[in-house]
């Protein structure tokens, strides 16, 4: 049976957190980003001294938000590279425990965990349905599940569509790249193209003009650290999906979560949902 994971695109993950292990970014700005994610998670009706999973955990950058609000958090990654940055940055914590695993292996009980959330993971699996689901066998009944999955443009115009077609062509190029040479021409990406348009949109917004249109408009508040590790992430993984909001919540509905809900701000999309309680 075919695991559920693509392993050139776990390599290239554990060498991109090895490279890019979070250290450097202010903790004011991953903080902000972690809020963002987690605006429509229910923190408040978690139970008591839950526990629950990170699935493909990466550096363990949104677990070191996680970790001090839960009773234990698993940290589940393919990679063994990712899982020694995570326990590196995750040293303070003595809830965390760490599973090299993928989404088709867990390493956890079924019908066990009090939460779930991946974060920018099954839409680099060859079935992001079928990982969906492996995540809800874990939950408990009536437990959130949260995810984001990248979208495919539902809100945005042709002329914006085009412009990311055009980007993934050069993702699917770039990323079939020695490693060395992938990793300096996403560099070369982010100087060129995310910083100019990030900075442009920093200053249409503060004159008070609507920079939604504007592509990499939400790295306008972001450092440049984290525009160089998202444009290797984004150009240099082979293995990528993008998704409406429809088929995001079908796949979730299917999966046996209820209640779904979305954010209605970037990143998008963000979306939790309930174990269905039967």
């Amino acid at each position: 049976m075919a695991l559920n994971l693509d392993q050139r695109v776990v390599e290239d993950f554990g060498r991109e957190w090895s490279r890019f292990d979070q250290l450097h970014v202010d903790p004011a700005e991953l903080s902000k980003i972690f809020s963002q994610y987690f605006e429509v998670f229910p923190w408040e009706q978690l139970p008591e001294n839950p526990q629950g999973f990170d699935l493909g955990c990466g550096s363990g950058r949104w677990a070191r938000f996680v970790a001090p609000r839960v009773a234990r958090l698993h940290c589940i990654d393919p990679s063994v590279k990712a899982l020694e940055v995570a326990r590196s940055n995750l040293a303070d914590f003595n809830n965390c425990e760490f599973h090299l695993a993928g989404v088709d292996n867990l390493q956890l009980d079924d019908h066990s965990m009090d939460f779930g959330y991946s974060l920018g993971v099954l839409h680099h699996v060859p079935d992001t349905f079928e990982g969906i689901k492996s995540c809800v066998e874990k939950l408990k009944p009536g437990a959130p599940l949260l995810l984001y999955l990248y979208y495919a443009f539902d809100d945005k115009p042709l002329w914006f569509k085009a412009i990311w077609k055009l980007s993934d062509l050069m993702r699917r190029l770039i990323s079939r790249m020695p490693y060395r040479l992938k990793l300096w021409t996403s560099q070369f990406i982010a100087v060129t193209i995310y910083l100019p348009l990030a900075r442009l949109a920093r200053i249409m917004n503060r004159y008070g003009l609507n920079t939604a249109q504007i592509p990499l408009s939400i790295y306008k508040d972001k450092s440049f650290y984290t525009m160089r590790t998202d444009a290797l992430d984004r150009f240099g993984t082979r293995l990528e999906k993008r998704f409406t909001q429809s088929q995001i919540r079908k796949m979730m509905l299917e999966s046996g979560l209820e209640r779904i809900q979305f954010g209605d701000r970037p990143p998008f999309w963000c979306a939790v949902g309930y174990k269905v309680n039967r």
